[in-house]
């Protein structure tokens, strides 16, 4: 089942006119594509009949699937695919950031899973959530996901900065902040036992830099079909996600 949420228009509005004030003359295109793209885009969810084993999806558009060409072509369809006997709940919100994903993780209301994906922090990178209450939501969520499952991965947002849809300077800061946020996640994560993905590279290495139109959607800022089927490498890679998904479901 697949439930259509309304559009984060107020957190892009936001966004639209800081990036209007530092950008040049395509930053109202790609504003345009990005409100679009969160519209269209929808949760992927699915409930199997006798499913083995479930997994609570929480975070932002990147968690939605928003930039994919389809739910199926989310991180969460993807994963679906490789485990068709998985109960998958999305409660996954364009526009939020970690305060709101924690408020995700409170409306389960003692529901347990056996395991939690937290995608987030772009928004908190980009709407320029300071330090200090930065890490405490992090702290939150990981805090609140430890009760409620036996895996937790933490998969914050790559460089931001290297998103086509930044310009210097601008981008100089973003970057700046995906590093912190990193830098809080990693600590967070190992501090709680939870997994953490590393989606993170200077731009030099980063391969959204560096295949820009292959990875990112028509916005530039989200992940396009190829760049999700990257994150869910790295996601398989770094967690031994399908591994320890299959081990859950026995």
């Amino acid at each position: 089942m697949k439930l259509r949420r309304p559009s984060a228009l107020g957190a892009v509005s936001l966004l639209a006119a800081v990036v209007v004030l530092t950008t040049s003359g395509c930053a109202a295109w790609r504003i345009k594509q990005s409100v679009e793209l969160a519209r269209q885009s929808e949760p992927f969810q699915a409930s199997p009949p006798g499913a083995g084993a479930s997994l609570l999806v929480v975070g932002d558009s990147t968690g939605v699937g928003t930039g994919a060409s389809s739910p199926a072509a989310s991180l969460a369809g993807l994963i679906a695919r490789d485990h068709p006997s998985l109960k998958i709940v999305n409660r996954a919100k364009d526009g939020a950031r970690f305060a709101d994903i924690a408020r995700q993780l409170e409306v389960a209301g003692g529901e347990r899973f056996d395991a939690i994906v937290v995608l987030g922090g772009g928004n908190d990178v980009i709407r320029l959530t300071p330090d200090a209450p930065l890490e405490e939501h992090i702290a939150r969520v990981a805090a609140l996901a430890r009760t409620q499952a036996r895996l937790v991965v933490l998969m914050p947002s790559g460089n931001v900065g290297s998103a086509p849809f930044f310009f210097p300077p601008w981008s100089w800061l973003m970057t700046q902040r995906a590093q912190t946020l990193h830098r809080f996640v990693r600590e967070v994560a190992s501090d709680n036992g939870a997994l953490y993905v590393n989606l993170y590279k200077d731009k030099a290495e980063d391969p959204f830099a560096q295949r820009p139109d292959e990875l990112n959607a028509k916005d530039g800022l989200h992940p396009s079909d190829a760049g999700y089927r990257l994150w869910y490498a790295e996601l398989n890679t770094q967690a031994d996600f399908s591994r320890r998904l299959a081990a859950l479901a026995r």
